[in-house]
């Protein structure tokens, strides 16, 4: 409970400066809303299932981009820490493609996939790829190398080694990836759906902007915070559970 109310403080003396700001109106409501408009703003999005439908089709989109790009940075990343081969080979194209902005890839998208789920999940796709690859390589690369030493002396063959020493020394690093690679794949999506889609959570708030209803703009940006906080916090009670020694790799 102490801990509760510890990370209540932040929060609550921000909602109080927040309101003596709007309620006295040194700041305009047409620059800032009043909690009262973003409640009054929030309740009307719930009773409608506007704002539930919006944050679906943003989750949607965020598990699609999401889950291909662990299903192929995992793997690589894995190869590419184990293997200088793979390493000498992938590292330059990494290397000139991991600066290029997701959302310099926009206009490809758009190309490629025309308007619609594919193009934004591919944006995602861009955004969560590179973090996971690399700490996915990196968390390979750091595994101690007595653990592998003292396993090739017991015999182990190279694969044993792979699957038995240096994957579940390295599950660490790779969910810390995961968790990485989430946010920024939902920042992403928040950005694609700005530009090019008709639902979910950045068309809410563009919207709502060009409305000048800065409430539901404040609740846009709340929820999107909500919901990445909500699933990190998932991820890191995964990894509390299932993984009990990370604290020692990382």
């Amino acid at each position: 409970m102490k801990k509760f109310l510890e990370s209540l403080i932040i929060p609550v003396i921000l909602i109080i400066v927040w309101s003596i700001l709007t309620f006295t109106n040194i700041v305009p409501s047409y620059i800032l809303p009043s909690p009262y408009e973003v409640l009054t703003a929030f309740y009307n999005l719930i009773i409608t299932g506007e704002l539930f439908l919006h944050a679906m089709s943003t989750l949607l989109r965020v598990v699609a981009g999401f889950s291909v790009a662990a299903m192929i940075a995992i793997p690589l990343g894995i190869g590419i820490g184990w293997s200088e081969a793979l390493e000498r080979i992938f590292n330059p194209i990494i290397q000139i493609l991991r600066p290029i902005p997701p959302l310099a890839w926009v206009p490809f998208a758009l190309l490629w996939f025309g308007l619609g789920l594919k193009a934004e999940a591919f944006i995602i796709f861009i955004g969560s790829f590179f973090p996971i690859l690399l700490n996915s390589l990196d968390a390979v690369k750091g595994v101690e190398k007595v653990l592998i030493e003292a396993a090739c002396t017991l015999g182990a063959t190279e694969g044993q080694v792979l699957t038995k020493v240096v994957l579940p020394a390295s599950s660490p690093g790779i969910l810390l990836g995961l968790r990485v690679g989430f946010g920024i794949g939902f920042m992403c999506t928040v950005a694609a759906e700005m530009i090019a889609a008709k639902s979910g959570l950045g068309y809410l708030i563009m919207e709502s902007m060009r409305l000048l209803d800065t409430g539901e703009v404040v609740v846009g940006m709340l929820t999107i915070g909500l919901i990445g906080f909500a699933i990190d916090h998932l991820l890191s009670k995964l990894e509390e559970k299932y993984i009990p020694w990370r604290g020692k790799t990382i």
